[in-house]
């Protein structure tokens, strides 16, 4: 065999294993947004009270358009569909939510949760800069 081939063999064995990770981390990241849009469009009241006991304004309508925010936008993710946008969309969502209700530095929780919210959004800024990879239905649209 020679080392063209040695070469071109171990690198689509690379291009195989970094699209099953990325899979794999698409399914890691949409997970927690599907949960949370899900259980806040299944928990309506409870999600609009507690945004009206933070300052939101109509936090019905709030509760609604973020549960379908996580939901739909983390089911695109999952099935990369649209993923690029999906991730703009969510990483904005993400720094947004960390903004309004996430600086409380004195109390240890809203410290994890900050440091949560600002990993998530690297990771969906990744997805957004490199895309869905090969296991996607962005990939199978072109």
């Amino acid at each position: 065999m020679s080392t063209n081939s040695a070469t071109a063999i171990a690198k689509s064995g690379a291009v195989a294993n970094s699209s099953a990770v990325i899979l794999i981390g698409r399914v890691l990241l949409s997970s927690l947004f599907i949960l949370a849009g899900y259980a806040k469009l299944t928990g309506i009241a409870g999600t609009a009270g507690w945004f009206a006991s933070i300052g939101l304004p109509l936090p019905t309508l709030v509760a609604v358009g973020v549960g379908l925010l996580e939901l739909f936008g983390g089911l695109a993710i999952l099935v990369g569909f649209q993923t690029r946008i999906a991730a703009i969309a969510l990483a904005i969502f993400t720094l947004a939510a960390t903004a309004i209700a996430h600086l409380d530095f004195s109390d240890q929780m809203q410290v994890l949760l900050f440091q949560k919210n600002i990993s998530i959004t690297g990771g969906l800024l990744i997805l957004a800069a490199f895309g869905a990879g090969a296991l996607s239905i962005d990939n199978r649209r072109r």
